[in-house]
C-alpha cells in the first residue's frame, strides 16, 4: 500500500533535481579573477548585515490595487505563502544598499530600532517587498507562487538587463546561490532562501553569503 507514495516521492525528487540541473549556471571560475567580498556591515533589525555604501536607487511609489508584472498591492500582507531571498549589489566593486520600503505603499511607518528602521505599516503591500535596508526580499502571497528577480526590480522601478542595472550600464555578472548565472538576470528564480548577487562592471566581487536568521519576520514587533 505504501509503494505508490514512495514512487511519487521519488518522482518529485527527480523532477526537482532535473529542474535545478536545467538552470543556466556555471562555476565561479568561468568569470575569471574575483575580488574578495568586503567585510559584512553591521547587523540590521532583521539580523542580516546592511552593506556599507549608498542607497542604490529610490523606491518607486506603489498604490492600493496596482498590479506590476503580475504582482498586486493589497491592503494587508498575505502570509499564506511566506518566504525570503537575499540580494546584494555591487557597481565597479563598490557595495550599494537596497532600500527599505520597496513594494510598500505610502504613507509608510515602522520601528526606528537602534540598528536601523524596519517598515511595519503602509497603505498596501506588494507580494514582493522590503522591510529593512538589508537586501532581504519578503515574498508574501495568498497562495504558493513562483517569483523572479525581474518582478522585484519592476516593483522597485529599476531597470534590469544583462547590460544594465538601474542607472548603471555595463556587463552584469549575476550569481545565484554561489554559482554564476549565465542567463538573463531578470529570469533568476526566487525560491526560499535564494541568495542573489549582481555586479555591474569590474572588478567582480566574489558572491557573498548570509545566514538567514530563524523566524525572520516573526521576530519583529509590529506597531498597529
Amino acid at each position: 500500500m505504501r509503494r505508490p507514495l514512495a514512487i511519487g516521492l521519488a518522482t518529485f525528487t527527480l523532477t526537482a533535481a532535473a529542474a535545478a540541473a536545467a538552470l543556466p549556471l556555471a562555476p565561479l571560475s568561468s568569470v575569471g579573477p574575483l575580488k574578495a567580498a568586503p567585510a559584512p556591515g553591521p547587523l540590521g533589525p532583521e539580523g542580516v548585515p546592511i552593506p556599507k555604501g549608498p542607497v542604490f536607487a529610490d523606491v518607486q511609489t506603489v498604490k492600493l490595487g496596482q498590479t506590476i508584472d503580475g504582482v498586486t498591492c493589497q491592503r494587508v500582507e498575505k502570509i499564506a505563502f511566506h518566504i525570503h531571498a537575499h540580494l546584494t549589489l555591487f557597481v565597479s566593486g563598490k557595495a550599494y544598499v537596497i532600500p527599505y520600503g520597496i513594494g510598500i505603499g505610502p504613507p509608510i511607518g515602522g520601528v526606528n530600532t537602534s540598528v536601523g528602521p524596519f517598515v511595519t505599516n503602509g497603505s498596501c503591500f506588494m507580494w514582493l517587498h522590503t522591510h529593512a535596508a538589508d537586501g532581504i526580499i519578503h515574498m508574501e502571497a495568498p497562495k504558493l507562487t513562483s517569483f523572479t528577480l525581474g518582478q522585484f526590480f519592476e516593483i522597485w522601478g529599476v531597470k534590469l538587463s544583462p547590460a544594465r542595472v538601474g542607472a548603471y550600464k555595463g556587463q552584469v555578472t549575476a550569481f545565484y546561490n554561489g554559482k554564476v548565472w549565465t542567463g538573463n538576470p531578470a529570469k533568476i528564480p526566487l525560491p526560499g532562501e535564494a541568495q542573489v548577487q549582481l555586479d555591474v562592471g569590474k572588478p567582480i566581487v566574489a558572491p557573498e553569503h548570509i545566514r538567514f536568521p530563524k523566524g525572520l519576520a516573526a521576530s519583529m514587533s509590529r506597531s498597529k
